[in-house]
C-alpha cells in the first residue's frame, strides 16, 4: 500500500483530523487520491502559500 493511501485511510477512520500537503507534493498526492473509489469524500482547502489541508467528509461532495 502506498504511504499516501495509509494517510488517507487514517483520515477516513478518524485517527487523524487532517492531512497537510505542501504545494511541492500536491501532484503526487492528488495522483493517489483520485484513484480511490472514495475520493469525493476528501475535501482540500488551499491555504496561503500553496499548501492544502485535506479533511474527510461523511457525505461525498458533488
Amino acid at each position: 500500500m502506498h504511504p499516501i493511501d495509509e494517510q488517507l485511510d487514517m483520515l477516513k477512520r478518524g485517527e487523524i483530523e487532517s492531512i497537510q500537503v505542501s504545494k511541492e507534493d500536491f501532484l503526487n498526492f492528488r495522483e493517489v487520491l483520485v484513484r480511490r473509489e472514495d475520493f469525493k469524500h476528501f475535501s482540500g482547502n488551499a491555504m496561503q502559500g500553496g499548501n492544502i489541508i485535506y479533511t474527510y467528509l461523511n457525505n461525498p461532495r458533488s
